[in-house]
């Protein structure tokens, strides 16, 4: 039987790729010059640093490029805080993979409501689909594909 898994992962060396290429574009741009505007990528964290919150939406502006470019979604920047102190503006982003247990319900019941040969079942962060056709399974694939769940759904591990 026919089977892959929905599941919302985020490539984590093209991540680091893009925040050093938005490092060094920020080096490189008069505008950001004395402004102290970087980007620290640690764990699963993004922060953003900057002498003035204008100049940290400018830089958050840079990482969504550099992120579009990379074929990175931008909707993992979706969890940010902001902080803002006197000499400093800061925004840190906090990458999530994985499908949180809400959403997972919904895709579920998406898929009982508009598929009935196709059974789905949640499985520790993923979704796992699985029908009696190929066709069908790709049908779901792109009905999924049409809808916002507010997260971005990776589609893989396809067996037969």
């Amino acid at each position: 039987m026919p089977t892959f898994d929905i599941t919302s992962t985020f490539d984590k060396q093209e991540v680091t790729n893009a925040v050093d290429q938005m490092n060094r574009e920020l080096v490189n741009r008069y505008d950001f010059r004395g402004t102290n505007t970087t980007a620290l990528l640690s764990e699963n964290n993004i922060t953003i640093k900057s002498s003035t919150e204008e100049r940290m939406n400018a830089a958050d502006q840079v990482l969504k490029e550099k992120f579009a470019k990379r074929n990175v979604s931008i909707k993992f920047l979706s969890n940010f805080e902001d902080e803002k102190t006197p000499s400093e503006s800061k925004r840190s982003y906090f990458l999530e993979s994985g499908i949180n247990k809400e959403i997972a319900k919904e895709i579920v019941k998406e898929l009982k409501n508009n598929f009935k040969k196709v059974q789905s079942s949640i499985q520790d962060g993923s979704v796992r689909v699985s029908g009696k056709k190929r066709d069908e399974l790709q049908e779901v694939i792109a009905h999924l594909k049409s809808k916002d769940f507010n997260i971005h759904l990776n589609y893989g591990n396809f067996r037969d």
